[in-house]
């Protein structure tokens, strides 16, 4: 039987992506086999930014990390850390959802320990992921093969990448996180407390399940 698919839109210079990310991976793990999750893009940085002085840009950087202490005091929140580093600030959202593209032709299981490593690197370690070197040391700390890295610039991804992003506003998303599911084009926008989601999973899957041969609630094909 096949799993319940949600679709996630997401953008990794969203703090409260981070956090629905967080929630998302341990429902993902609890309710193992039975769902799964197809993380898509959304783009709130589409452009680069060029600004004439980069230390009054970082100084600007480091006081607006300051309102990450808000999803980072939540519960069953992300490890967040206000920018201390020199690294500049990541100059859009394409660059890190094209490595996770790469990273998930190369399989689920690159895309899943990627995904987590791109959040992980900026909020928690002040990484700039928009940088080429920075995902290089991203991408060798996770095991991913280098020549994997190459699809990223393939010219497929960006488009890929736009294309998810009309997607989700097409359904009514103007901000992330959202979710949905795959059968169903209702959406819901924001980093949810885990319940809510969990209560959204049990009723899905009340509402199209069976019981395979084991005893374990999965849902029909």
């Amino acid at each position: 039987m096949s799993a319940l698919r949600f679709i996630v839109y997401s953008d990794y210079l969203c703090p409260w992506c981070f956090n629905a990310s967080v929630r998302l991976r341990r429902l993902e793990a609890e309710y193992a086999g039975a769902i799964e999750l197809d993380w898509r893009s959304y783009l709130l940085r589409p452009d680069p930014r060029r600004g004439k002085d980069p230390e009054a840009a970082l100084q600007k950087f480091r006081r607006y990390t300051q309102s990450w202490e808000t999803p980072g005091s939540e519960e069953d929140s992300g490890d967040f850390r206000v920018w201390a580093t020199d690294s500049p600030p990541p100059s859009h959202s394409v660059p890190a959802h094209r490595a996770a593209k790469a990273a998930k032709a190369l399989g689920v299981d690159a895309f899943r320990v990627f995904h987590d490593r791109l959040m992980t690197a900026y909020f928690t370690e002040n990484r700039d992921i928009s940088s080429d070197q920075v995902q290089h040391q991203l991408w060798s700390e996770v095991g991913l093969p280098d020549s994997g890295r190459a699809f990223a610039q393939d010219p497929s991804v960006l488009q890929a990448i736009l294309a998810e992003h009309e997607e989700a506003r097409g359904f009514g998303a103007h901000g992330v996180p959202a979710v949905r599911r795959e059968d169903n084009p209702a959406i819901i926008v924001g980093a949810h407390p885990i319940a809510l989601y969990r209560r959204w999973i049990e009723r899905s899957l009340a509402s199209g399940a069976a019981v395979d041969s084991d005893g374990r609630s999965a849902p029909t094909t």
